[in-house]
């Protein structure tokens, strides 16, 4: 039995008479204007392609669901961390550096962004593939990607901008180490971790408070790609990644990743001894250990890359009750740069678009600007005496707060009794890698600094790599220097 296929349209859902034929004067003649069909399929073409993201360019995601499967209620009473809560979900990653086109397999850290679309409104969860990151500072933020993306002149990546950075924020070097080591390219987004990277608030129902970091562990193992194996892929597939996620769906191998928490007593982070809110440091684990909270699966596949994945717009800024944020300078300031970067690139609505709306009633006095959809119904201010929604400071999430003074200032973190920019590093390379593992992690850096790195900043390099740990410092210098010769 022959179905017989859809027609097709304009957008306007009117039927249209060809997909093959302009209209024209005769076989040969010219084309008219009054080609409605044709100026839409042009007109559209001609905008279909949305800004691409400034960082975190280059990723792709499926939807899921996060179930509790442990109690965690006495740290927090967010609705989508109460025992036995399913919640649905659309994870993304991504590369940070790369374009839109570019390789999935670059060495760089990956993006791990989880929108919980919870029944008291949309929960982000915006970190990466790794607990730390290169900069403590917000202000530090955009020099720092300009530095790993491309130069002004040639429009080029140059390895000789990342080190010059890199040697001159010596606070980077945690997250350096972890770079340049095994996990700097993982083997596919199911084969690797997400973090938070930063602490945020966790509140109960009784008003406690507690500092909390996430860990989204694989449940498929960690694995990664040597430096030559990804260079191959980069060349072979570049969507390697991308194609990894979506078949492994579709062909029923769900990935999944166990959240643990590590909570710190609020009043512990006055005098722990790495500042607890500094996003280049982790929390040791047995000072904090984890502990479960749940499973998120990813188990569906996106219809439509562009209106589910390119558009989804995660922002640390959603905050449900019950979790709120930190003193992090990183945190608030991305509090802010995230949904003004969505309003930039997806307009001024873009909670509008379905992948980004929350599953629970929306009460609010946002109204018009471009690609509005919602009837908006009258009264369109507050307060008012019309019925208007009323805001209730109780259930607000901004209830979650801390106390703060002192002189306006510009300056770091406060030094702890073990602050310092390497030692946490030197730890990641003496204590948590292997004799493999850290052959390989000089392997890496030596072919990194030897691609194109000039004069200072070489030497300076090296120099860091020293204050990181000395043997691995010498290594890298003679590796870097026995090439150049």
């Amino acid at each position: 039995m022959t179905t017989k296929p859809r027609r097709t349209t304009t957008d306007a859902g009117i039927p249209v008479p060809s997909d093959e034929h302009s209209l024209t004067v005769g076989p040969d003649g010219p084309i008219l204007l009054q080609d409605h069909y044709l100026i839409e399929q042009m007109a559209n073409f001609n905008r279909e392609r949305i800004a691409e993201r400034q960082p975190h360019a280059k990723g792709s995601g499926a939807f899921g669901r996060f179930e509790v499967t442990r109690d965690v209620s006495r740290f927090t009473k967010a609705a989508v961390f109460q025992p036995g809560n399913k919640t649905d979900t659309l994870a993304r990653f991504s590369t940070v550096a790369g374009e839109r086109g570019s390789p999935d397999t670059w060495r760089d850290p990956r993006g791990f962004a989880v929108k919980f679309y919870t029944s008291e409104g949309n929960y982000d969860m915006v970190g990466n593939n790794t607990p730390v990151f290169f900069i403590r500072d917000p202000l530090k933020f955009q020099h720092f990607i300009r530095s790993q993306k491309r130069r002004a002149d040639n429009a080029l990546r140059d390895h000789d901008m990342q080190w010059d950075f890199w040697t001159l924020s010596p606070e980077s070097a945690h997250q350096v180490t972890w770079l340049m080591g095994d996990r700097g390219i993982p083997k596919s987004w199911r084969h690797m971790n997400g973090y938070s990277s930063h602490t945020y608030m966790w509140v109960n129902g009784d008003g406690e408070r507690f500092w909390v970091k996430y860990h989204f562990k694989s449940d498929q193992g960690i694995d990664f790609l040597t430096q030559d194996e990804a260079d191959r892929l980069a060349g072979a597939d570049a969507d390697y990644h991308r194609r990894d996620l979506f078949n492994a769906i579709a062909e029923g191998n769900a990935p999944s990743w166990t959240m643990h928490v590590q909570v710190m007593p609020f009043d512990e982070a006055g005098d722990y001894r790495y500042n607890p809110f500094d996003l280049t440091k982790v929390w040791p684990h047995g000072d904090y250990p984890l502990r479960e909270v749940g499973k998120l699966v990813l188990d569906r596949n996106p219809t439509d890359f562009h209106t589910e994945i390119e558009q989804a717009a995660f922002e640390p800024n959603n905050l449900v009750p019950g979790i709120g944020p930190s003193p992090d300078k990183m945190l608030l300031a991305r509090l802010f740069a995230y949904a003004d970067a969505h309003r930039a690139r997806l307009g001024v609505n873009y909670k509008q678009i379905p992948v980004n709306r929350p599953q629970c009633p929306v009460h609010s006095y946002t109204k018009d600007g471009a690609m509005r959809v919602d009837n908006v119904a009258d009264p369109v201010y507050a307060p008012n005496s019309k019925g208007g929604p009323e805001a209730d400071p109780e259930a607000a999430p901004y209830v979650e707060k801390w106390a703060a003074d002192g002189e306006f200032v510009r300056a770091a973190y406060t030094l702890r009794k073990d602050d310092d920019d390497w030692g946490q590093a030197r730890t990641l390379v003496r204590e948590v890698m292997d004799d493999a593992a850290r052959d390989r992690l000089v392997d890496n850096a030596t072919g990194h600094l030897s691609a194109g790195v000039s004069e200072p900043v070489l030497e300076r390099a090296f120099e860091y790599w020293r204050n990181i740990d000395q043997e691995i410092g010498e290594r890298i210098a003679a590796g870097v220097r026995g090439k150049s010769d």
